[in-house]
């Protein structure tokens, strides 16, 4: 892997790129009503997309077959974990938002068991206990805030993303689709989410004022369209190629110390001791849960 620049630099991108995501998220949905900064940014994803497929010369129909799966694809991975995620992070700070999807390769493990892609160890149960031991200690002080309806929906809503990129990541694996067209197949499931996001925005929001909507949020949502989706899309499918997904999954832990620095450093998120070992027992807990001999190797 060391002697790859290329996968190097597409490493560093996802690691990065996806880190600073929840920061874009919460700024963004400050002025934006989430389901509009989803689905804005899943429209611009696939105009760029399709701008790149017509300039190679590589759009083509991809017969109905495959549409149904990419739209299957796309409701699980674009509009509920995305979308639901940029839901949750209008009620929660975006450490909080990182630090529980951090917690998506335990969900992944368990269904990859479930569904016979994977056997169970005792260090894969250890590895669980402790991911989820982390999860009972952000909420064993702060049960009461619980209470507070808005809090208590952006945590549903967060974990039913999570739950939603877990069985996307399965299917992916079951399917065996990683070795499909990525631009094209991603063109197709940006262009759905984004008109169905955009669509569900104006059935559940209220009032519509664009006026409203700061230079900050829509600046956000343009770099989560064009980094967040995009650009990191591609390095993770590009690293996939050259090396396993167990060991992409190790990315998960950088995505959250980072975005974990950049909550405090840029919104000023408090950051507790407990946060802090909670976060801790989660990377622990999903590192043994995924480790397996030579998966630092390259493939």
């Amino acid at each position: 892997m060391l002697k790859d620049p290329k996968l190097i630099f597409a490493v560093l991108t996802v690691a990065i790129v996806w880190g600073t995501t929840f920061l874009g998220i919460r700024v963004a949905v400050e002025t934006i009503p989430p389901w509009f900064v989803a689905g804005i940014r899943q429209l611009i994803a696939a105009v760029l997309l399709l701008m790149i497929l017509l300039f190679s010369k590589k759009l083509k129909w991809i017969g109905w077959k495959n549409l149904r799966i990419q739209i299957i694809f796309s409701i699980l991975m674009l509009i509920v974990a995305n979308g639901m995620t940029t839901v949750a992070e209008e009620h929660l700070s975006s450490s909080l938002a990182s630090l529980i999807s951090a917690t998506s390769p335990l969900l992944v493990f368990l269904g990859s068991i479930f569904f016979g892609l994977q056997k169970f160890t005792y260090r894969s149960l250890l590895g669980i206990l402790m991911g989820f031991s982390g999860i009972l200690l952000i909420f064993k002080d702060g049960l009461q805030d619980l209470l507070n309806p808005d809090y208590r929906m952006g945590v549903i809503f967060i974990f039913i993303a999570i739950c939603g990129w877990a069985l996307g990541s399965i299917l992916t694996k079951k399917m065996k689709l990683q070795h499909q067209s990525i631009s094209l197949n991603l063109f197709y499931q940006f262009a759905f989410a984004g008109v169905a996001q955009i669509a569900l925005a104006f059935v559940v929001s209220n009032e519509i004022d664009v006026a409203t909507w700061s230079y900050k949020s829509m600046a956000a949502t343009v770099y989560l369209a064009v980094f967040g989706s995009v650009a990191a899309y591609f390095a993770f499918h590009f690293a996939l190629k050259k090396i396993s997904p167990t060991q992409i999954s190790l990315l998960s832990y950088v995505n959250t110390i980072i975005a974990i620095f950049l909550g405090w450093l840029v919104l000023d998120e408090k950051i507790t001791a407990a946060f802090i070992t909670a976060t801790v027992l989660i990377i622990c807990g999903v590192f043994i849960t995924n480790y397996q001999k030579g998966m630092f190797q390259r493939k």
